[in-house]
């Protein structure tokens, strides 16, 4: 991302050129098609409402935008001229497209029409194989985001600290919550405020679960109460100006205490999230760290009786009868989307060595659902995750996420300060 949303509807066209005249000395130039700004001067001044200058402002010009950029641009009514010119079958001297798919449906047609024109046989013209390579485009340059340089990284720190401030507006926020009938929307609102404030715009939606509510994996409605004596889960990143996203998941005790059984869980859950910490080191497979994490709550539910089988049986590949309550993976990694390289090969993803550049989360839970009759009612309605943003280095991974405690007592400190600095104002 440029940054600041300056170039909605752009489009980056990387060119084959004779081998080393590319940008640095590469095979390809790259080209960002953009609408610049509709100025007085244009027709499109008043009569555009999409990039007309009356309705949204001053954007860059062409010009501007090539200066802060280093990289060449054109105008988007060019874009037409430049995917069709020269496309047509490598046996004959043309240009084979490959297209990052699904991101603007006009492109995908514009693309698809091209190759059809083109084609030497467009009646039998063989679309998997021409959706396989788009593919792998989508593959390379996802493997491409695997590791951040120092520019990123700084990114990712800054969305972080963005999101601990939007998590300390949530707890100035839950008095109020507390007393409306969707008090997860008071919650959600006081984090997207801030999102806005200090940022860009959310990373992603955000879930605001409170009591059974946390035991959905995706609740994003945040239609619910908040209830005295509940958890609140808070599944929530700010997108810096950058693009860059956070992703942080913290459980809360409305209260600003947990009871015995929320402490329990939450303490398990806390456990796992450690043992996947120290899993991850430089050298090791990403899969590791869930298979840390997995384990440590596999022995919990043992201890407490919930487990129909052995730890060894359920961590299995044929068991996994733990997943009954931790559905979920426990890393994905982040950057540009809050899901990020979500194309990457397995054997460089799941399977990938842990590398020094790598951002990615750590975030176990446990989710016991109301209507699961099957366990003990003191575990009903309560679901816990606690997800962290981590920055491996060449000593080991780095919490990004740690100005936000972890540690019961810590939580219930630290939202304790806030009341009494909120009482004092």
């Amino acid at each position: 991302g440029l940054g600041l949303d300056h170039e909605p509807d752009a489009v980056l066209i990387l060119e084959p050129v004779a081998e080393g005249t590319g940008d640095g000395g590469g095979h390809h130039r790259a080209t960002l098609y953009f609408r610049p700004l509709a100025g007085r001067d244009t027709e499109q001044f008043y009569a555009d409402s999409r990039s007309g200058e009356f309705w949204i402002g001053a954007r860059p010009t062409l010009a501007e935008f090539e200066a802060r950029l280093g990289l060449a641009t054109a105008h988007i009514d060019e874009l037409e001229g430049a995917i069709t010119k020269n496309v047509g079958a490598p046996e004959i001297g043309g240009i084979s497209i490959r297209l990052v798919r699904k991101v603007d449906e006009n492109i995908d047609a514009l693309v698809d029409t091209a190759r059809y024109n083109t084609a030497k046989d467009p009646e039998n013209l063989d679309l998997a194989v021409l959706d396989a390579l788009d593919e792998k485009l989508s593959e390379a340059l996802s493997e491409l985001r695997l590791l951040k340089d120092q520019w990123e990284i700084e990114q990712m720190e800054t969305a972080v600290a963005a999101t601990v401030e939007g998590f300390v507006e949530v707890v100035k926020s839950l008095p109020r919550a507390l007393t409306h009938l969707r008090g997860e929307r008071v919650v959600e609102g006081a984090f997207f405020a801030r999102a806005r404030e200090v940022g860009n715009e959310l990373g992603y939606d955000t879930i605001a679960a409170a009591g059974n509510n946390a035991t959905v994996l995706h609740w994003t409605r945040n239609t619910g109460r908040i209830n005295a004596g509940e958890l609140l889960l808070l599944d929530a990143g700010v997108e810096a100006d950058s693009l860059y996203t956070a992703d942080v998941t913290r459980t809360l005790p409305v209260n600003g205490r947990f009871t015995d059984i929320q402490r329990k869980v939450y303490e398990a859950v806390l456990e796992a999230a450690d043992a996947g910490f120290a899993a991850a080191r430089p050298g090791t497979k990403f899969r590791d760290i869930h298979t840390a994490a997995t384990t440590v709550l596999a022995e919990r539910l043992a201890e407490w009786g919930l487990l129909p089988v052995s730890v060894e049986e359920a961590v299995s590949p044929e068991g996994q009868q733990h997943r009954r309550w931790m559905p979920h993976g426990t890393s994905h990694h982040l950057g540009l989307d809050v899901h990020d390289c979500a194309q990457a090969k397995r054997e460089l993803y799941l399977d990938g060595i842990l590398t020094e550049g790598m951002v990615f989360t750590i975030e176990p839970g446990l989710y016991f659902k109301n209507e699961d009759l099957g366990i003990p009612e003191e575990y009903r309605g309560i679901g816990v995750r606690i997800e962290d943003d981590i920055l491996m280095t060449a000593d080991g991974p780095v919490n990004l996420s740690a100005a936000l405690p972890r540690k019961a007592a810590d939580v219930e400190a630290w939202m304790e300060g806030i009341y009494r600095e909120e009482l004092g104002n």
